[in-house]
């Protein structure tokens, strides 16, 4: 059935944010590990909160510990050069993206020499983005919000001196909502406003391996795996957009949304009392991400309650996103017995190229830079801070050049991107 409202799939609200990280991924799960620019952290496992990237990691935290944290995100995201389909010049948009507080928190408790269990919660997707109603581009998207909660119980094992693995379950909840305009021809243009809302909750797998050759030196490698995700909620049309031509507005929908799997690998290195150094790659999966359908119920109820047949495929929108990879590298350099300083560089490659960017997702390549602070209370509290500056590459975008050409009206732009991060958490062993 060819797709005669403009909408936006629904799963794509969970890559509104474009400039955290490639997609939708938001790496700030740990203070400690921004101040590198996240490298090292497969192997780095300095509190608890590495656990994150590498569950392994886990066997190096001794006792019972907790750590706490979180991270502002303070995003810019501008729209210039906006263009409609017919190359009249809209006003530029600012601040599309806005501000956010990802926090996260770890658990681990040491069972014996050899095992170690814990209990992560993170927020791994999370952004609010926001158009003028009115801008050229509404049929492609106004609005999009996105709140993620995931949950992860792990438990780490140390097999040799050398040599541990560990495991964890990804429980996680998202919940989304967006809203476009409605573009519908046969009733004659504009029919109001239409909202996509839906949540769902799906479990996933990480696994994790650390090999240290000695004190000073050590590898590790981690693995998230897909996971499934099948949102289900409603789609509504505003007051008066409900038409005949229209027969699937104000029903239950359904849309699948696969997250992609990632691979690290990672290297820290103890040069002497003073210098560590440490390395970073990633590969992104994204390439699972080729399309996004939302599906209809049968039957919903029409403009007076009566039922109406109309559901099956209510919206397709083409994505064919790459994978990506994720490069880094740092140094942490010991003041004196209480302070530490980090410092880190990053490489990040986008998922949406030039053909497959929308107003939702203008994703570019990035640059991370980053700079962190350790302080050690005492021997049981430390804390961490991390600035990190994240530039992105201008993304040129233009709807009559992807595969969804066709799901409304046209709408070019020049995306100028970049976000500031503030990361604080305090670790606490008892």
């Amino acid at each position: 059935m060819k797709k005669i409202l403009t909408l936006t799939a629904l799963g794509t609200i969970l890559v509104a944010s474009n400039a955290m990280a490639a997609g939708f991924h938001l790496r700030e799960q740990s203070a400690a590990a921004q101040g590198n620019a996240f490298a090292g952290a497969t192997a780095g496992a300095e509190n608890a909160s590495y656990a994150y990237y590498n569950v392994a990691g886990l066997t190096r935290q001794k006792g019972t510990q907790i750590n706490l944290g979180t991270t502002y995100i303070a995003p810019r995201a501008e729209a210039q050069n906006v263009k409609d389909g017919a190359g009249n010049r809209d006003a530029d948009v600012n601040n599309i993206v806005h501000a956010a507080w990802a926090p996260n928190g770890t658990i681990s408790h040491q069972i014996d020499d050899k095992l170690t269990v814990g209990l992560g919660l993170n927020v791994p997707y999370g952004m609010i983005t926001k158009y003028d109603s009115e801008w050229a581009g509404s049929d492609h998207g106004i609005t999009s919000k996105v709140m993620s909660t995931t949950i992860t119980p792990m438990a780490a094992y140390k097999l040799t001196d050398k040599l541990s693995v560990g495991a964890g379950l990804q429980m996680q909840y998202i919940k989304a909502r967006l809203t476009s305009s409605a573009y519908n021809p046969l009733a004659g243009g504009d029919i109001g406003n239409v909202g996509l809302e839906g949540d769902t909750f799906d479990v996933g797998y990480q696994l994790g391996a650390m090999y240290e050759f000695n004190n000073d030196t050590r590898i590790g490698v981690n693995y998230r795996s897909e996971i499934n995700h099948k949102l289900k909620g409603d789609i509504k049309g505003s007051k008066g957009s409900y038409t005949s031509a229209v027969p699937y507005l104000n029903q239950d929908i359904s849309a699948k949304l696969d997250t992609p799997a990632m691979l690290s690998v990672g290297a820290y290195h103890q040069i002497n009392d003073k210098w560590a150094v440490m390395a970073e790659y990633q590969r992104v999966f994204w390439s699972s991400f080729e399309n996004l359908d939302i599906m209809g119920n049968s039957f919903h109820k029409g403009p007076y309650g009566a039922p109406v047949a109309g559901g099956g495929l209510v919206s397709h929108t083409a994505e064919n996103w790459s994978d990506t990879n994720f490069f880094a590298i740092g140094a942490s350099y010991q003041i004196d017995n209480q302070w530490k300083l980090r410092l880190g560089l990053a490489k990040d490659e986008g998922a949406a190229r030039k053909l497959e960017r929308t107003p939702r997702i203008p994703d570019s390549d990035r640059t991370w830079y980053s700079i962190g602070l350790n302080y050690q209370y005492n021997e049981n509290l430390t804390f961490d801070v991390a600035y990190t500056y994240i530039q992105a590459k201008d993304a040129p975008m233009d709807t009559a050049l992807t595969e969804n050409s066709g799901s409304g009206r046209n709408v070019s732009a020049d995306y100028k991107n970049s976000v500031k991060l503030f990361g604080l958490s305090l670790n606490y062993k008892f």
